[in-house]
């Protein structure tokens, strides 16, 4: 099975390129976009969006997004070829419990006792669980829990599985300086409220839950891994300084699906997750947003809405995204729910 998902990343490397008038975005509306009638209004609504995302992450105004920078393209270029090498310094390592846990917990009748041994056979995974599992995010009462058997009998199997994929990926979002806290704060709760949106989305739908859960989580963690490694070239070609607010939105945008898949292949994780990284960054042309991008733009408008920041007019993120009415209330709902209750950024535990 390596060998088959290398396989994948070198044929998604050696794409052909896109059209000069194409970028890839974290929503892209048609692939490639047409901008004609409503395929250009879903394309300003998304750029719209998704430039409103970029100003709060990164705790800049839009104008600083526009701003030339002289080095920009020496920093691109740099991660560009790392990429191209597959010689990123900050590409998180698979946690090594991550194959145990995803094999006892891949059937529907996963036993209880299989799940909880596989958590207590890795001290770190416990420690990050039970943090997770009582943080307002997935708690489900005012009771603590105590113990990985606690959990798993309280949350159920299917509920705790979000809680362990949380467990594993809140070590890597953690802030390692003052530089970068408020970047992964925000990162990481942007990450969950779209993680939340998409496993709702993919319940509706009856397919899996869980796996949608974790795939919608990467590419917070993708942006994360982009600003530490621009940073690092960054330091190396300015001695110190760090990348322009500029520099960084252009990486994030053109880089975020590729490092989404070097991840995917890295921690080999099952071809459909791929699949799905692959239909949000070249959708079809004139076909429906892809769940993970319905997550994205619900997630994305969400948690900017709880931060008070600027946004979409519900109509116009209603008509992009095309679900059901009763589906988005509910799903709106839900992350609110969750930013709500959890405001305090992740930590090292």
């Amino acid at each position: 099975m390596p060998g088959f998902l290398s396989w994948i990343t070198d044929a998604l490397a050696k794409r052909h390129p896109p059209a000069a008038d194409w970028q890839p975005r974290l929503f892209n509306p048609d692939s490639p976009p047409t901008p004609v009638g409503d395929s250009a209004r879903r394309k300003a609504i998304v750029e719209h969006l998704e430039s409103n995302l970029f100003c709060w992450l990164l705790d800049a105004e839009p104008h600083q997004l526009r701003a030339a920078d002289p080095i920009q393209e020496s920093l691109l270029a740099e991660l560009e070829q790392r990429l191209d090498n597959r010689q990123l310094e900050e590409l998180p390592r698979k946690p090594w419990s991550l194959p145990g846990v995803m094999r006892a917990l891949a059937s529907d009748h996963a036993d209880r006792r299989a799940v909880t041994r596989t958590i207590q056979s890795d001290p770190s995974l416990t420690e990050q669980l039970l943090l997770m599992a009582n943080s307002p995010y997935f708690r489900p009462g005012d009771q603590p829990i105590e113990s990985v058997d606690h959990a798993v009998f309280v949350l159920g199997v299917d509920g705790i599985r979000n809680v362990i994929t949380a467990a594993v990926m809140r070590p890597m979002m953690a802030a390692r300086n003052s530089r970068e806290a408020l970047f992964a704060q925000r990162t990481w709760r942007w990450g969950l409220a779209c993680g939340c949106a998409c496993e709702m989305i993919a319940g509706y739908r009856r397919e899996d839950s869980s796996a949608h859960f974790m795939v919608a989580l990467l590419p917070a963690l993708a942006y994360l891994t982009i600003r530490r490694e621009l940073c690092r070239i960054s330091r190396g070609q300015r001695r110190g300084s760090e990348p322009s607010p500029a520099a960084l939105q252009t990486a994030l945008s053109r880089y975020q699906w590729r490092v989404c898949q070097l991840l995917a292949n890295a921690w080999a994780l099952p071809p459909k997750y791929h699949a799905w990284l692959m239909a949000a960054e070249r959708p079809a042309p004139r076909q429906p947003h892809s769940m993970l991008t319905q997550a994205l733009l619900l997630g994305s408008r969400e948690v900017l809405r709880h931060a008070r920041q600027r946004n979409l007019p519900e109509e116009e993120l209603r008509s992009s995204i095309r679900l059901p009415e009763q589906q988005v209330v509910s799903i709106q709902a839900a992350v609110q729910t969750m930013l709500e209750e959890s405001k305090s950024p992740p930590s090292r535990g």
